[in-house]
């Protein structure tokens, strides 16, 4: 498997083209074109806002609309067009020039992986598979399985494994646009302006919960990360090309921090992907039952709630969801008890900002691992590490998730009127950066080998997700979540 493409060997002019031009260097472009294009948004130009909008659906034709209300006259099926449009003709052209990839063969690729990965991202978009409690009355149903519309990405990592493992003549025909690597680098290049964002607005709301925030997932992590690190070298054997991206995957964000760890020690392509794979899977089930467990137990301690799921849940979709679940459980009991009704928001502000900062580490935790590997795991005794050969082994692509972090940060930091364009800005390159984790889904399902995940140890790496995850980072999250948030509550709503 080519350390480029996970996608299997290339002609000989793809592979001298990926010496020059790596998917990781070719993320970092195409992220960095695509938000240079969206700062336009600051001078009233809506770039993106034809892009489509995914939402939670009862009926066909809820399920596409455009981002902004700026393009009324874009309609659900042609705002999918169009995103379809813009997505191939940016990475058709990226992966011509970097990769030499023959254009006809991309093109047919990407239009099948681009639709089938959509309609799973839609199909697990139904309400009754992604409605959140709050939403049952909005759509009328009784039930749902309440998984968010992080549910889609379940359905395409299904629909990939199903295509890769028991489909071969279609997983050939999209052998060229089968890149997972280079879909989720540009979608992280793209998260830091949304956490950019995200940060400036915490910093006006609450800096006193930004401060704890901060304090509790330093304490964390730290603790996380080295003992998820000690238990899969010391009870599962396994090597460090392994360990390390497993304990990034449990400690920070799940896949965008597994993805960069395995760029960073230069792991085979196939360790980030499994590891993605299972981060997904736990994080649902967190979801379902992290927050009512919450409710029981928590009921006193709302703000400590809030907390808990941003530093056990580990995907960014999924610990939000698991918030704002949590916050309108704990706010009717507050009221149905004891008459309480606390302001609205404020326990889900508090999820993401433990969240933010988690996703901040993906960087900074990069870096100080392609140091390590350099000088300590892999450098020769007496050699003397030299600065070109971190940044060779540095992911280029985090340096485009810092600076889009930064840019908007700073161009957002105590304005108001700024970080509300910066919203509608974001609002715009997220829904790029979904679709692109989507299309991470499926196309790891499809260049995943089920008689391959046997031979390199899936249920082991499950084991010690499991072990791990329930056997200490839930409840040193929550002891930490209580050290730092016990009697802090949210302000009381008046009238």
């Amino acid at each position: 498997m080519s350390p480029t493409s996970p996608s299997g060997p290339q002609n000989r002019a793809g592979k001298t083209a990926a010496r020059k031009i790596s998917e990781d260097v070719l993320a970092l472009m195409v992220g960095l074109f695509l938000f240079l294009a969206s700062l336009a948004g600051f001078a009233g130009v809506d770039i993106f806002g034809w892009a489509v909008k995914t939402s939670v659906w009862t009926e066909a034709s809820q399920i596409m609309t455009p981002v902004s209300k700026n393009y009324p006259l874009v309609k659900g099926i042609a705002s999918l067009i169009f995103t379809y449009l813009l997505m191939l003709t940016i990475l058709t052209a990226a992966a011509k020039a970097a990769l030499r990839v023959r254009f006809s063969r991309f093109v047919n690729g990407f239009t099948l992986v681009f639709f089938i990965s959509y309609a799973c991202f839609a199909l697990g978009h139904f309400a009754y598979i992604a409605a959140t409690p709050v939403e049952l009355k909005k759509f009328g149903i009784p039930w749902s399985l309440n998984l968010t519309g992080e549910a889609g990405f379940i359905v395409a990592l299904i629909a990939g494994l199903v295509v890769g493992n028991f489909l071969p003549r279609l997983a050939n025909l999209m052998k060229e646009a089968i890149r997972p690597e280079l879909y989720i680098k540009i979608a992280i290049v793209l998260l830091g302006a949304t956490l950019g964002v995200k940060s400036a607005e915490a910093m006006g709301l609450a800096r006193a919960v930004m401060f704890r925030g901060l304090c509790a997932i330093v304490e964390a992590y730290l603790i996380y990360w080295a003992l998820v690190y000690f238990v899969a070298r010391k009870y599962f054997r396994f090597s460090r090309e392994w360990a390390a991206p497993l304990a990034s995957g449990i400690s920070i964000c799940g896949v965008s921090a597994a993805i960069a760890t395995g760029a960073a020690i230069r792991a085979r392509p196939i360790v980030p992907i499994m590891v993605s794979s299972l981060v997904v899977v736990f994080a649902v089930v967190e979801l379902l039952f992290l927050p009512f467990a919450a409710r029981y137990f928590l009921q006193q301690e709302p703000m400590v709630a809030a907390a808990w799921m941003g530093l056990a849940v580990k995907t960014d979709g999924a610990a939000v969801a698991s918030g704002t679940i949590t916050e309108s459980l704990i706010r009717a009991g507050a009221l149905a008890a004891a008459g309480v009704k606390y302001q609205e928001g404020w326990m889900t502000m508090t999820t993401t900002t433990v969240k933010v900062f988690i996703d901040m580490f993906i960087g900074v935790w990069s870096f100080v691992l392609a140091i390590l590997w350099c000088s300590r795991i892999e450098n020769r005794t007496g050699e003397r590490v030299r600065a070109i050969e971190i940044w060779e082994r540095f992911p280029k692509f985090v340096l485009g998730y810092a600076l889009t972090f930064v840019v908007l940060l700073l161009f957002c930091l105590n304005s108001p009127a700024r970080i509300a364009a910066g919203k509608s800005l974001t609002a715009d390159t997220d829904v790029l950066r979904v679709l692109f984790f989507v299309l991470t889904f499926f196309t790891i399902g499809v260049v995943s080998d089920f008689r391959r995940f046997r031979e390199e140890g899936l249920g082991r790496l499950a084991a010690v997700y499991l072990v791990c995850l329930f056997g200490f980072i839930i409840w040193i999250g929550l002891i930490i979540s209580w050290l730092f948030f016990h009697g802090v509550k949210p302000p009381v709503a008046i009238g």
